[in-house]
């Protein structure tokens, strides 16, 4: 980490304002335009302000306001603050999946910043795979940047009883689709399910990647625990606008903050709040730009060792806005306190010993004490096996126990069509102990990996009161999901992968406890399906769906593209003429 301040002509801007050429009188000319004095642009660090935000994005809604209260706190440290507009990937309405277009968004932000005079950068994300892909870009570039978490909206209700995102969502479609739900209490349910500005409040993947991020020091601490419409959320907008501009003088960039023993501390959060499947796709992308080693290992070992203590949905009972009360993402990190790496240096330039400082839980049911955890296992077990050489991933704290040792036999769809063009047919041969299969539904043969792992219960179990099973498949599922889901199965079946050999019949074993997963034929008929296998046909002819066919790595490695790994900050800056 720097410990020399910036002066005003080493500013990245300088090499954009600072000259007197005629270059540089363009610039200042044409800034100028929009009303401005020399004074306020020049020599002063330029903050941009990357906005995912746009009227499709119903987790955003709030953030034209937010940008004022960044701008607020830029203006008032001294910088100068400019707007830039970066794909907003709003989960709920984007399709085939907002995963996707996360490389994209990427790929955009770096070149925003850039192509742009930018001395450092206000990142502003929140839902799913916004705060992943802003941090990937900013990272590539490694300019000095901080994240500012858009916040989970308030809890629902219904009749009396807190609705979460997704998670309730799930079960009341399960016994709307087993006729035990009627029209009106299913539409009042979606009346009273999504309140207000903001993200999911169940520990879905928004959640979880706020808390990465805030775990992994980039916003400032606890930032990811205050709801959206809260008016702390404002207030913090405004810190980190003026921290932004320190950031800058300070030179202070992502490779400073974001080490291994930082992503180490990421990872403990995770498993102690129950966080999303997804995120270990994400955090093993940000360490790989970051250069960071980090391999599905890392994350069973750490697994073992820390217990569940955020009793959220849809491991637990609660939802984001009661852990906000019972003292938020650092009363949490102060009970891990003794496994974490103390001495790493986070965004607002404290170290997290520092930052955790007087950290208390004020609701012990929300965020339990190390001796009375939700659960001793760790939020996610990491499996391998033949099935999954490459390894695969299972919540164990949202499924079943029963489940978590299971033999059975595969019932296989061969891709999302077929899925859902038969799963409720009465004519499926499928019992509480089958293993339903979701074949080429990965990062190339979905394409994008959609949140399709969460397979539905066939309607004839649903009717016989199962409302659990064994499901597998190269896909993702939503982090307010819940069940028996063996995710992530790498490599994929569209690339040939064993999953993409499974027939019906066969016999598939699952053991949690061993991280197994294997399917149980022999080698000689493997060989022989191999030999016959032939690839689905491309779903991805063109533009930006082909290039991530052609260049997405798989789920162990990220899904991030291959030609976008590299050391941080050796993108070449532009030519001034």
């Amino acid at each position: 980490m720097s410990s020399s301040r910036k002066n005003p002509e080493s500013l990245r801007s300088h090499r954009w304002y600072g000259p007197d050429d005629l270059r540089s009188f363009g610039h200042r000319s044409r800034t100028k335009q929009m009303g401005l004095h020399r004074d306020e642009f020049v020599g002063k660090p330029v903050i941009g302000i990357i906005n995912t935000w746009n009227e499709m994005n119903t987790c955003h809604t709030h953030f034209p306001q937010r940008v004022q209260d960044v701008k607020r706190g830029v203006l008032s440290a001294g910088g100068f603050p400019v707007e830039l507009p970066a794909m907003s990937l709003g989960e709920q309405l984007m399709k085939p999946t907002a995963m996707m277009y996360r490389n994209f968004l990427a790929m955009e932000v770096e070149e925003l910043l850039r192509s742009y005079p930018i001395d450092g950068a206000v990142l502003m994300g929140g839902c799913d795979k916004t705060t992943p892909g802003v941090l990937l870009g900013t990272i590539s570039m490694n300019l000095p940047c901080i994240y500012v978490p858009g916040g989970a909206m308030l809890r629902g209700h219904w009749r009396g009883e807190t609705l979460g995102s997704g998670t309730d969502a799930w079960k009341y479609w399960d016994e709307r689709r087993s006729g035990k739900l009627d029209t009106k209490s299913w539409f009042e349910i979606e009346d009273g399910i999504a309140r207000s500005p903001g993200t999911c409040m169940t520990m879905g993947t928004a959640a979880t990647m706020m808390s990465m991020a805030d775990a992994l020091g980039m916003s400032l601490p606890g930032a990811s625990s205050i709801p959206a419409v809260d008016s702390n959320h404002n207030r913090m907008a405004s810190l980190s606008g003026r921290r932004a501009v320190d950031l800058v003088w300070q030179d202070i960039k992502p490779t400073d903050i974001l080490t291994e023993q930082a992503f180490e501390n990421a990872i403990k959060v995770q498993m102690a709040i129950g966080g999303s499947t997804n995120a270990i796709i994400h955090l093993t992308a940000l360490a790989r730009r970051a250069g960071v080693p980090l391999d599905l290992e890392i994350f069973d070992r750490i697994s073992q060792g820390i217990p569940l203590l955020a009793n959220i949905k849809p491991s637990g009972k609660y939802v984001m806005e009661d852990f906000y009360y019972a003292g938020g993402l650092t009363a949490l990190m102060k009970r891990l306190e003794e496994s974490l790496n103390l001495e790493t240096v986070t965004i607002n330039g404290k170290t997290l010993h520092d930052n955790l400082e007087g950290a208390e839980v004020f609701n012990e049911d929300v965020i339990r004490p190390l001796e009375n955890p939700v659960s001793t296992a760790g939020g996610t077990a990491v499996l391998r096996g033949s099935l999954a050489p490459d390894g695969a991933v299972i919540k164990p704290t949202a499924a079943e126990k029963r489940l978590w040792k299971h033999r059975g036999s595969a019932v296989v769809f061969k891709d999302i069509r077929d899925l859902k063009a038969r799963v409720d047919s009465e004519d499926l041969k499928v019992t509480a102990d089958s293993v339903l299969v979701l074949q080429n539904a990965g990062p190339v043969g979905g394409p994008g990996m959609p949140e399709w792992g969460q397979l539905p219960i066939p309607k004839k179990l649903l009717n016989q009161g199962v409302r659990d099973v064994i499901r597998i498949s190269d896909a993702r599922m939503s982090g307010t999901s819940y069940g028996a889901c063996v995710l992530h199965v790498s490599p994929e079946a569209a690339l040939g992968g064993p999953l993409g050999l499974v027939k019906d019949g066969d016999e598939i074993e699952l053991d949690v406890e061993k991280r197994r997963l294997d399917l149980l034929v022999s080698q000689s008929e493997l060989d022989t399906r191999r030999r016959r296998w032939e690839p689905p046909e491309s779903k991805a002819s063109r533009g930006y769906a082909k290039l991530y066919a052609d260049h997405v790595t798989q789920a162990h490695e990220g899904c991030d593209f291959d030609f976008l790994q590299g050391t941080p900050g050796e993108t070449p800056e532009p030519e001034i003429f």
